[in-house]
This record gives structure tokens, sequence and C-alpha cells, in this order.
């Protein structure tokens, strides 16, 4: 009798262990079945701010103010999405001459996004595309541009959105390296910081 009531005990507590040791393993992944269940489409649109510079020669600076709309596929992996990027944005009143610049920019790239368990999730990402200018700063003072329908540019950068309930999250901020390649009788290059803000829904997420 002794040796069945050891041997009863013996099966609870392997079985009491198992549960412990399985449990993670189980929460685990019953969690990555869940990321991956809500890793879907997003659309993601926001205001940006655009600290530009377009004439060569010191920082002859100014501030552009626009709005993004951005769409990312997620891949096989969820942790990788493409991503294509819209943003228009506006300055007036440029240098002495009070000129108007209104520039686009049409990319395209990967981004990666850390698995999160937490509300916060970051995000990095490398994007190529096309730039587009137009206005009077390029049409009155600055006549070398001559590739102002389509120049080279690129975007590298990230940023963090918070998870609310349901489909919608909210981008606290992002902040990217905005090159551009406009012509501009100098070294045809202009380095920008954007810093965007907005409101993000995912449609596989419930």
């Amino acid at each position: 009798m002794r040796f069945k009531v050891e041997w009863g005990w013996m099966l609870l507590a392997i079985a009491a262990v198992s549960a412990v040791l399985g449990g993670p393993r189980v929460a685990w992944a019953q969690a990555e079945t869940v990321t991956n269940q809500a890793a879907g489409p997003e659309l993601a649109f926001g205001y940006s701010y655009v600290r530009s510079n377009a004439p060569p020669g010191g920082c002859t600076c100014f501030n552009q103010n626009g709005g993004s709309g951005v769409f990312a596929w997620p891949l096989r992996n969820p942790q990788y999405a493409l991503v294509g990027d819209v943003m228009v944005a506006h300055a007036g009143g440029i240098a002495s001459g009070g000129y108007g610049l209104t520039m686009s920019t049409y990319t395209a790239g990967m981004r990666y996004a850390p698995k999160m368990h937490s509300a916060l999730e970051p995000f990095g990402q490398v994007l190529v595309g096309l730039g587009h200018a137009s206005g009077t700063l390029v049409n009155g003072p600055d006549t070398n541009v001559g590739n102002a329908g389509a120049a080279f540019a690129s975007i590298m950068g990230g940023g963090v959105d918070w998870r609310l309930k349901g489909r919608w999250s909210i981008r606290l901020a992002e902040a990217d390296y905005l090159l551009t390649t406009f012509d501009n009788g100098g070294n045809n290059h202009q380095n920008n910081i954007r810093i965007g803000t907005g409101l993000v829904v995912r449609f596989g997420r419930e």
C-alpha cells in the first residue's frame, strides 16, 4: 500500500513539474499565434514636419509642414514588411525673397519591427524612391533645378507606435533622415530631417 501511495505522489509531482515547465512554452506558442494572426496590412496617415536646406553653402534652412500616407504589407515573417510612403510638405517665405516650395516624395522599401509584448511597438525602415519639387523657389531664383520633376530620394529612420484596443494605434513619433538630390548649382544634395506623428489602422487586428 505504501508503495502505491508513494508511486501516486511521484506521478503527481511529475505532472506538476511538466505543467510548470510546459506552461511557458504553451503560453509563448499562443502569444506567437496571436502575434502572427494580428499581423496584417496597415495604413497610416499623419502630420510631417521637415527641416530642409535647399540652396548650397552654409545652412539656408527652413521649415516645411505637410502630411504623409504610409501603407505597409507584412511578409511571411511578420517582423518584416514592405512599405510605401507618400509625403507632401510646403514652405513659404523662404529667404529674403519670400519664395515658396512644395516638395513631395514617393518612396518604398523595407521595415523591421521587433516582437514586443507591450503596447509600444518600435520599428526601423529604409526607403528609396523619387522626389518632386515645385514653387517659386524652383521656378524663380534657382534656374539650375533641371531635375525638379524627378530626383532621387531616400528615407532612413524609424519610430514607435502605441497600440490601442482593436485595430488602431497612435504613431507617437517618427524621425527620419530624408535625402534628396535636386540640382542646386553646388553639391546637388539636400539633407533633411523629417519628424512625424499620426494614426495607424491595422486591418489584420481585431
